[in-house]
């Protein structure tokens, strides 16, 4: 689980709201930066939950029992409705360990692979529920020795987007692997974070950007509909620009590139802090459970059930936290006191 560690620290020297502490608050928080992360500490007993009502009644999101991010992330707006994606984490190992992964992978991550007779029975339930698409993701998914199985299972009943890194499916049999798969079902998304090797090589280790960019190439060249997918901090913003201009020159549209942020989740111990309750549920399949969101995969309070079937018990667990959150935020409006 991700520790989250705090940008400041207010020490409450045993006040509460109504001794000081409240004022206190305001100022302290008001002068950070949005998004930053505020800890408050040696709180009397009556701020965990005066401080969880404030965050509703401010905006301001509460990230741990007596951590405050300033501010709520921007909400994405073409989040995927309950019911109409699925994400299949096919294993956890990986060639590489970039410094942001949220899913901790790595060579010495364990494999976790989910088997192919799981991902049949989720898809095929999955679509019967009127399931529109499907992710593969991992770890690196053609370090899976079935992913060619996996594939197939996927694309007999919705279109599928693997997520790799592209280095990997150059030869023998994971190159064979590649070319059995369904171009008209099947899109590859590859992660290419700039324009240029320093950024990408900064996160992902050296020559990656090289092998990233080749993959590319040659997915392209077997006719694969590919996109690209860059992980970037808000201070590397300005290389989004020659990223689009280099993705253009190889082909890709410019719909076909999607930009996130990196989460401090897993390995990442910077960028933005995300809760549950910031994200819209795309349930997530692993072999040990599902969790309410892929980025949320290493943080136990994003899981939702133990065992990745049915679907069905998964989507009205999900529903059910919905319910139940909108429920205590309302009662936490009403139940904010002063003093």
């Amino acid at each position: 689980m991700t520790v989250i560690e705090a940008d400041a620290v207010l020490d409450a020297h045993g006040t509460d709201f109504g001794s000081g502490l409240l004022l206190r608050l305001h100022e302290t928080l008001g002068a950070l930066p949005d998004e930053a992360v505020l800890e408050v500490r040696d709180a009397a007993p009556s701020v965990r939950e005066d401080l969880a009502a404030w965050c509703v009644l401010t905006g301001n999101t509460l990230v741990g029992p007596l951590l405050v991010r300033k501010g709520a992330v921007e909400a994405e707006p073409d989040a995927p409705p309950l019911g109409s994606r699925l994400w299949l984490y096919s294993n956890f190992d990986c060639n590489l360990a970039c410094t942001y992964c949220c899913a901790e992978s790595s060579p010495h991550a364990l494999s976790r692979r989910l088997s192919v007779d799981v991902v049949r029975a989720a898809v095929r339930e999955f679509a019967a529920e009127g399931g529109s698409e499907v992710f593969v993701t991992g770890g690196e998914p053609f370090m899976h020795p079935d992913l060619g199985e996996i594939a197939e299972a996927v694309a007999e009943h919705l279109p599928l987007t693997i997520l790799t890194n592209g280095m990997i499916y150059h030869r023998g049999a994971r190159r064979a692997t590649l070319e059995g798969l369904d171009r008209e079902r099947v899109t590859l998304q590859i992660s290419l974070d700039s324009a240029s090797p320093a950024l990408h090589d900064r996160s992902r280790g050296a020559g990656s950007f090289a092998r990233a960019l080749a993959g590319i190439e040659l997915a392209r060249s077997l006719g694969f509909r590919v996109r690209v997918a860059a992980t970037v901090d808000p201070a590397d913003a300005d290389d989004v620009g020659g990223l689009r201009e280099l993705l253009t020159g190889e082909g890709i549209r410019d719909g076909d590139l999607v930009v996130r942020r990196v989460a401090r989740k897993g390995f990442s111990t910077g960028g933005v802090v995300l809760t549950r309750d910031d994200l819209a549920p795309e349930p997530t399949v692993a072999a040990d459970g599902v969790w309410w969101h892929p980025v949320g995969i290493t943080d136990p309070t994003f899981k939702v059930r133990d065992s990745p079937l049915p679907i069905r018990a998964a989507l009205d667990e999900i529903a059910r936290i919905l319910g139940e959150a909108e429920t205590e935020r309302e009662h936490i409006r009403h139940a904010f006191r002063c003093a």
